[in-house]
């Protein structure tokens, strides 16, 4: 549908208002929410994702298509929660305890979030109790952390040895990421997927929700 390429296109060039627009105008002519959501909006984070790994756009331009989405998906969630739509998969995300960088870590957000999955964002400097009552409270599928400095990898570990200690592991899946990890140290800790970058990170989520 012509409207759809245009929100998705709109999209990708960070154009917020056009978006917001056009997907009013899907919404007045009854497109279904579900279809403009996932034919256009995610549509479009997918080609922006897919330029950002290949390094044909950056960050801003990331940030800006991330923008333009929420201005999308923010008339089409009041729709979607009314029919019961439901996301993909809960995901916690957050910044390890001592750690203030976020910049990776809100990349990751706006991809996974862009990929269909409602997105629990602790912010930076979360301890390790944190990340499993937000699991908890919101039956999340996934949890995400993230460290840029190797004093505050050892937290990643206390988040699990919690989780076993509260049941939810093999409940609930583990990704973790920053520049010092590796897979190594996400199998020595027991974590489930070391993601190396935003689009590894949403191809794992998936993959452990057992989304297309």
């Amino acid at each position: 549908m012509e409207i759809l390429e245009k929100i998705s296109e709109s999209l990708q060039k960070g154009e917020a208002d056009r978006v917001a627009d056009f997907t009013r105008q899907a919404i007045a002519e009854n497109i279904e929410p579900k279809k403009i959501l996932d034919d256009s909006l995610i549509a479009g984070m997918a080609v922006i994702g897919e330029k950002f790994k290949a390094h044909d756009i950056f960050l801003p331009d990331v940030l800006l298509a991330a923008k333009a989405m929420y201005a999308g998906m923010d008339l089409l969630k009041p729709l979607m929660l009314k029919e019961g739509i439901l996301t993909i998969g809960k995901v916690v995300i957050g910044s390890v305890y001592g750690d203030l960088h976020d910049i990776g870590k809100n990349l990751v957000g706006i991809m996974l979030k862009g990929a269909g999955f409602e997105i629990i964002d602790l912010g930076n400097n979360v301890p390790a109790r944190k990340y499993i009552e937000a699991a908890e409270e919101n039956g999340a599928e996934l949890i995400g952390m993230s460290a840029l400095l190797t004093t505050t990898m050892p937290v990643m570990k206390e988040v699990i040895r919690l989780a076993k200690e509260r049941g939810l592991y093999g409940k609930v899946k583990f990704l973790i990421g920053g520049a010092p990890l590796s897979a190594d140290y996400a199998n020595e800790i027991g974590a489930d997927a070391y993601c190396y970058d935003g689009i590894n990170a949403v191809d794992r989520a998936k993959e452990f929700v057992g989304a297309k």
